[in-house]
């Protein structure tokens, strides 16, 4: 009973501390790289009305992640 509490503790930490560092990943790619403000992210404003969807920073993300994950998952 204590060892699950334990290991699940340490997969908490862990997750919390991965958050974290993406969440500063995220802000620093945001201002170095121009993340979000890229030509093809939809950005409609009317009124009182705003949609924003970074369709073209989120296929980016998505390209970088997969080479990242295929290259520290490889076996």
């Amino acid at each position: 009973m204590n060892g699950s509490f334990f290991s699940a503790g340490k997969l908490i930490l862990l997750l919390g501390i991965f958050l974290v560092v993406f969440g500063i990943l995220m802000i620093a790619a945001g201002k170095l790289f121009n993340l979000g403000r890229l030509p093809g992210d939809i950005f409609i404003q009317r009124g009182n009305f705003t949609f924003y969807f970074p369709l073209v920073s989120s296929i980016i993300l998505s390209i970088i992640l997969t080479l990242i994950l295929n290259v520290i998952f490889r076996r």
